[in-house]
């Protein structure tokens, strides 16, 4: 394709990544010079803590991907552009600094994105430029893949069948820029200024570094490479927290450091050797996939149930609810892998998927408390927080969403833990005050013989808590509370 553009503004958001970036690639294939810019933007970031890992992790991020830029261009100054305003207001101002043709970036589907970007394309209008947005994050979006009725898909199996089919038949292909980036602008004298730190922006170091989360594009090709070695024995491995069995790629999805095509182009090369790991992981992008479309197509799940009869639901409220909600935040429930998993939390910004269920089903089935404290609890501590996801994960766990668990279908944690951390490994690095328990006693600690607890150590109520709630007691006040939305007969 000739070029017809004299200059273009990419606009890096969650695709911070040279390697098959779609829209670095559109603007390189349209245009004759192209400038990069990224907006720290002060409408997301003025909301969140002056610690957040987050910030810390996009941060060094730019600062490998402005390395990048400038090797891909051969020019010193062709760099990242980077700037700390509201983007709806930085982004068409710098576009008429540069008089650019028109500004490229990666379509985003969140309601607060969509509103944001045709705030900006109206003002692009009206200056003349073109608002390119262009798929990258996702294989299929919106309404790519529907129903034979043409309706967007609610289960996930359909939806998975016919997503498979079309990727056989579109199979996704890798954009090469490295042959275009001499095209990549020098940024004028006032734009130079280097990557801000996180001082400049308000911001504070975390301890990102002590927890060996390795950032930018280089950081998830190390990650990508190590799970290459481990994916065949995926499906065997991923229930288990205390084992490396996941990716532990999710934030490097979330921020685009690595390209989506680019896994799975590698999962479906795998499943084709016949690997079932490989397969279960393909499984998962898939469902990563079916959240994007759910947000898109129905946008109403960011604040409502997807079923809308379980906004009927009356869930606890007051002081009580707010005393159990904070024990839950805090890993004081009394369930040690419902702590544990929320120590693993709030000390990392990490929580294994499994636990992630778990959790996140006590909170609603046996604390009965709104699913959306914990979606905006997850949403504050979650280094790979994705809105589509998060939701999704939530309103799976609260049987209100797309192809959700039946409201029925209660956790047990103690047999959780029992059969997905059976020798209490998990539980004993974030509560290492347990250890003395034995794997017999580490996943119900008040079931404990009192010589065993004594030989332990354990003082229960001081040293670990008591539960907050009883699971036998707490199912039948689930069942009675899901009585208005029930459909079979307990």
């Amino acid at each position: 394709m000739n070029a017809t553009m004299n200059s273009g503004l990419v606009w890096f958001r969650r695709d911070c990544r040279t390697h098959d970036n779609a829209a670095l690639h559109q603007a390189l294939t349209r245009c004759k010079s192209v400038f990069c810019v990224f907006i720290f933007d002060r409408s997301i970031l003025d909301t969140l803590p002056h610690a957040d890992r987050r910030v810390e992790f996009i941060r060094e991020s730019l600062v490998e991907l402005d390395a990048a830029l400038r090797q891909l261009s051969g020019k010193p100054d062709a760099g990242l552009i980077v700037l700390h305003d509201h983007a709806e207001q930085a982004i068409p101002a710098l576009a008429a600094q540069l008089g650019v043709n028109a500004v490229f970036a990666a379509r985003d589907y969140e309601p607060q994105a969509i509103e944001r970007d045709a705030k900006v394309q109206q003002q692009l209008q009206q200056l003349g430029m073109e608002w390119c947005a262009v798929k990258d994050h996702v294989i299929f979006e919106q309404r790519e893949v529907l129903t034979q009725t043409g309706k967007p898909y609610g289960v996930f199996t359909p939806y998975m069948r016919a997503w498979m089919a079309k990727v056989a038949s579109h199979p996704p292909a890798l954009l090469d820029c490295s042959t275009l980036g001499h095209k990549l602008a020098e940024r004028p004298q006032p734009l130079r200024e280097p990557i801000p730190t996180l001082a400049d922006i308000g911001f504070k170091n975390t301890n990102l570094k002590q927890l060996s989360l390795p950032t930018g594009m280089a950081g998830a090709q190390r990650l990508l490479d190590d799970f290459w070695q481990r994916m065949d024995a995926y499906d065997q491995t991923r229930n288990f927290p205390a084992v490396k069995g996941p990716s532990y790629l999710s934030v490097h999805l979330r921020f685009g450091t690595v390209s989506i095509r680019q896994l799975v182009q590698l999962a479906l090369q795998r499943q084709a050797a016949g690997s079932p790991g490989a397969s279960v992981w393909l499984g998962e992008l898939v469902w990563r996939d079916f959240y994007f479309q759910v947000l898109a197509n129905f946008p109403q799940v960011a604040t409502h149930c997807f079923k809308a009869e379980y906004d009927l639901i009356q869930w606890e409220h007051g002081e009580h609810a707010e005393r159990l909600f904070q024990a839950w935040c805090e890993g004081r429930t009394g369930y040690p892998l419902v702590d544990a998993a929320m120590l693993q939390l709030n000390q990392t910004g990490y929580m294994h998927n499994r636990l992630r269920m778990v959790a996140g089903s006590f909170l609603v089935k046996h604390l009965g408390l709104d699913w959306r404290w914990g979606e905006r609890y997850f949403a504050e501590q979650l280094n790979d927080f994705d809105l589509s996801a998060n939701n999704g994960g939530w309103q799976w766990v609260s049987s209100s969403g797309c192809d959700a668990q039946p409201y029925f279908r209660i956790f047990n944690p103690i047999s959780q833990s029992e059969k997905f951390d059976a020798d209490g490994k998990f539980i004993t690095r974030y509560l290492p005050q347990l250890s003395g328990l034995g794997a017999r006693n580490i996943h119900a600690p008040w079931q404990a013989k009192p010589v065993d607890l004594l030989a332990s150590g354990l003082t229960l109520g001081k040293d670990y808590p008591l539960p907050i709630v009883e699971h036998a007691e707490a199912r039948e006040r689930t069942l009675a509370r899901y009585a208005c939305v029930r459909k079979v007969p307990v």
